[in-house]
Parts: C-alpha cells; structure tokens; sequence
C-alpha cells in the first residue's frame, strides 16, 4: 500500500487486490424482486473475506449485497475504464481526490440532502456522525457530497527501539521536535544504519505538502492554503528553513535521498535495516501478521511550536445512475457503520471516519499490545494543525509535472533553495489559469 496512489487512495492494500470476475455494473431488481446492491473494494483477500462475512448479517428482506471481485491490475486503471463505461458498481471504494473529482464532474450520487438528515432513510447516519475534517473534506465547493470517508489515514515515525537504544538515543515521543529527528537520523547513519530516516512522504510527489508540516507547526505559511480549492501556494521564510534542513539530511547521508526504492521498506524496517520510517498507521495490520523481529512503536510526526499532522481519509462513492438510491445508502450506511466494528477487530487498518465506529479499531491495537500506535493515532486526530498529502484538483497533474521538474533537484542539492520560489510562482500561475 501506498500513500501516493492518487486516483484510487492509498488504504488497505496490505495482501494485493483479489482477482477473478470483471464488474457488473449498478443495482437492480432481482426476479424475486429484491434489490441487488453492488460493492467494489480494493481490499486484500483477507479482508474481503471479513467484509463478506460481515455483509452477511446486513439484514433487509428486500436488499441483496453482491461484493465484486476485483480483477488483477491497478484499481485506478480499472475505476477509469469502468467509469467510461458507465458501469460502476453502486459503491465502490475511492479516494478523496477521486471523489470530489467525480462529484464536480456530476458522475455520482449527491448524498449531501440525505447526510444532513433531512432526506429520507438517513437516520443517525449524517455528516455530524464523523471526523469533522474528514466530512470538511469530502463536501464540493458547492456543499455536494458524492461519497462518505470510511476509513482515516494517520501519520506518524515507525522506529526500531533496538536501534535506539544501541545508539544511545531516547526513542520518539509526542512533542519531539525536527531537530531531535534529523539529529537521530543522523547518528543512527553513523552508528551503521545506510539512512536512519527513510521518509519518502518528504522526497516524492508529494513532498511539497509533507514538507509543510514544518512550516506550519512553527507558525509560517503551509505550502497550499487548501487542496481542495486552492487560491496560492507559498515558499515564505519558514518553509524554506524547513526544507534546507531536509537537504542537509540528505547530504549527509542520514535521510534517503529522492528516487529511494521503497517497494521493500516495510519489509526492510521489520528486518532491523530501516531504524526510522515515516509512514502511515496502515503498517499496524502486517506487522501483527509478519511479525517484526525487531521491537518497534510508532510516534506523532516530529514539531517545531504546535503538533502539525497530515489528514488523508478514503471512502465509499455511489454513481449517479445507482437504479435504487433508497437500497444503495442503506447498505452504504451499513458499510461505514457497521461492517468495520466488525471486520477491524481481525484487521486493524485504519480508524473508521465514522466516529461510532471507532472503538472497534482501538479496542483492537490495546488488545494486540500496540499502545503506541493507539495513541499516535489519537494524537492525529486531536492535532490542532493539518495539512492535506496532495492536490484534489481537476488541474492537479500540471502542478506534479512542475513538482516532479523541481522538488527533487531541489533536495539533492541539484538546484539551489530559492528555486523553491521559482516552483511555487509556476504552480500560481497555474492556479490562476484553472480559477
């Protein structure tokens, strides 16, 4: 799993997609005359296994669930080719860029009447019932909301507390600053580490808004004022420290450069090789199953001033030809509400969006023993200052070209730190373009 997998999000990919019949397109009535409602996950075997189960006690005498197996290849590839065909399924799993993308194209269903309680059949299922930022984020410029967040990704520094303590360096802590983190980076490098931080989150496409958490923790400008609908993007005092210090990491050998394979990383942290990995709290569930042979936590992203985090949630969207929207939300609501208090006690991914349902995802990290990842998770979500992984724009490729052009040369030494001014003007001129 990957936290840059821009069409499709990036969660729960921890055993590969499951492979067999293509899709079947939306709902309709079987000859029984009940309501066929269809589900496309990205999930791995294992898991859609624990949804199949759960799905098994949704309890409608006129809806059945049918989940889609999803054939080999890349989900993106797949959601695109189905989409041109028009023959989505009625809910399929899809990223916050994917949704809001879709909704601004008017391709899925606009839930928004129903979220706020006032269509019928919502319930106690409305925007009230979650994260708060999570919903912010998956509502259009024009309050539409094609999908709900299911499930949240967190940030934060997986480390190998063998390593530290070899080292002779405290392990991470919430409150630990920038400093103290490319100060351990660099002594694990010395003590035999190849890198002692490998943060592909700062040196890829995406590194820009990772980047900015230093900014905005010491109280300069983030790099975008929004994801979402950004107005500009800035480079002022803060940031540029911010980054210069990443660079001279770099240089130093203690923070793995730009173009770092990280197809192994995982594999490599929990084999002792990596003693610092910036990640995502996703890595919870394969290490409960592979093991480490090392002994690990999970800490909030370093700070300056004030705790500073990313906010990243994926979800569940509906097509706008859905046959039987009445049928379609009640199973999305038994998705979100219901089917994960059910399917994380066995595979403790993410924390659910829908904030019901959360205890299921604690109550299973406190029960396996992983305190650490609980309350970096929890830290997350109380973090007075966020900032969004990417870009959700319709125009977002034509900012990764300029990214992709200055970023790495930038980190590498390669072009100086004031061409960080130079990306950023290009950037705002393409967002005065599309506006």
């Amino acid at each position: 799993m990957k936290r840059t997998l821009h069409t499709a999000g990036a969660l729960l990919a921890a055993g590969g997609l499951l492979a067999t019949s293509a899709c079947g397109g939306s709902s309709g009535n079987e000859s029984g005359g009940k309501t066929t409602v269809t589900v496309m996950t990205w999930e791995s075997n294992a898991t859609n296994q624990l949804i199949d189960k759960a799905l098994a006690g949704f309890d409608d005498p006129d809806i059945t669930v049918k989940r889609i197996d999803t054939p080999n290849g890349n989900y993106g590839d797949k959601l695109a080719s189905l989409t041109q065909a028009k023959k989505l399924p009625d809910l399929f799993w899809c990223g916050n860029d994917t949704e809001l993308q879709y909704t601004g194209q008017g391709l899925l269903t606009d839930w928004s009447d129903r979220l706020s309680g006032s269509g019928s059949g919502s319930g106690d299922f409305t925007t009230s019932s979650f994260v708060p930022t999570a919903m912010k984020n998956w509502k259009t410029a024009d309050g539409k909301i094609g999908g709900v967040p299911s499930l949240m990704n967190t940030y934060g520094i997986w480390y190998d507390i063998d390593a530290f303590k070899a080292a002779g360096i405290p392990v991470p802590a919430a409150g630990w600053t920038w400093d103290e983190m490319y100060a351990a980076a660099d002594k694990l490098h010395k003590k035999g580490a190849k890198y002692g931080l490998v943060a592909d989150a700062m040196t890829a496409l995406d590194g820009p808004f990772s980047a900015s958490l230093y900014s905005l923790s010491a109280g300069g400008a983030p790099f975008a004022d929004s994801v979402h609908q950004p107005t500009k993007v800035t480079a002022d005092a803060t940031y540029t420290e911010g980054v210069g210090k990443l660079v001279a990491g770099i240089k130093s050998g203690a923070v793995a450069p730009p173009g770092y394979d990280i197809s192994s990383q995982q594999s490599l942290f929990a084999a002792g090789e990596i003693p610092m990995l910036w990640s995502g709290q996703w890595l919870a569930a394969g290490f409960l199953t592979d093991k480490p042979k090392i002994e690990y936590g999970f800490a909030p992203l370093p700070q300056v001033d004030k705790a500073a985090t990313l906010y990243d949630a994926v979800g569940i969207c509906t097509p706008s030809y859905t046959k039987n929207a009445d049928a379609t939300f009640k199973v999305l609501s038994y998705l979100d509400s219901t089917v994960w208090t059910k399917v994380l006690p066995d595979s403790p991914v993410a924390v659910p969006a829908y904030t019901a349902a959360q205890d299921a995802y604690f109550d299973a990290l406190d029960k396996a023993g992983l305190t650490t990842v609980a309350s970096t998770v929890k830290a997350d979500l109380d973090a007075p200052l966020t900032m969004g992984v990417r870009f959700t724009t319709q125009w977002a490729s034509q900012s990764n070209d300029l990214i992709t052009a200055y970023w790495p040369d930038i980190l590498q030494g390669k072009k100086p730190l004031s061409d960080l001014q130079t990306m950023t003007d290009k950037i705002n001129d393409v967002i005065k373009s599309n506006g």
